[in-house]
């Protein structure tokens, strides 16, 4: 359906996401022109991000209005503590990298300014705000996903991760997400609508800049 929220969320966000794909730290995932020490920067930014953005979840599983969002989010969760205790700590391994060591790194501007953005939105904002903030990196992922597997990536690490974002498995959790975008939108208010926009544009942006820090290996200059 052309009302759908998630079309209109799309829709103010089409050029980012253009400029996403073009991102050198995108393209250099299936050239294999991205050099390890980079992709190392941005896993150990990742972890640091799925831990703040683990409890974004839980806050909008906590606001949720209905039993099956509320066990959503908290299944979702769960899935991002795992997911930066087994796939970054196997990436990392092959890297060079323990999860110790990655732990002690300094979280990254970008990282820390995404983590904070996202969770002031959802413990300030309405069930439907925090929904809209967390949903582009549910999203954005899948679609980049979905735009390099069929490039491919002639590095064994960057083919693991690409797959792991182009799969059956991942992209049935951005469809029920996306589902209840839809709903939240439908009931939202005009106000509470363009609110969700906001942030809807705004965490897409740090999708952007999270990818651009990692690919300048982005540390705090003073």
């Amino acid at each position: 359906m052309a009302d759908r929220t998630r079309d209109l969320l799309w829709s103010d966000v089409d050029t980012l996401y253009g400029a996403i794909l073009a991102h050198p730290f995108v393209t250099g995932l299936t050239d294999g022109s991205l050099p390890h020490e980079t992709f190392r920067h941005y896993i150990v930014q990742d972890a640091h991000y799925l831990r703040g953005y683990a409890t974004a979840l839980a806050v909008c599983a906590a606001k949720a209005p209905t039993d099956d969002d509320t066990l959503m989010f908290a299944e979702h969760t769960a899935g991002a503590i795992a997911a930066e205790r087994e796939l970054h700590a196997d990436l990392l391994g092959a890297l060079g990298l323990t999860s110790e060591q990655a732990r002690e790194l300094p979280v990254a501007p970008a990282t820390r300014a995404y983590v904070s953005y996202l969770l002031a939105a959802a413990y300030g904002g309405s069930y439907a705000e925090g929904v809209a903030a967390v949903l582009p990196c549910y999203w954005i992922y899948g679609r980049v996903g979905e735009h390099l597997v069929g490039a491919g990536s002639p590095d064994p690490v960057y083919q693991r991760w690409i797959d792991m974002y182009a799969g059956e498995e991942y992209h049935a959790v951005v469809e029920a997400v996306l589902d209840a975008t839809d709903r939240v939108g439908a009931a939202a208010s005009t106000a509470e609508l363009a609110r969700m926009r906001e942030h809807f544009m705004t965490t897409s942006r740090y999708e952007w800049m999270f990818w651009d820090g990692a690919y300048r290996r982005e540390t705090w200059p003073v």
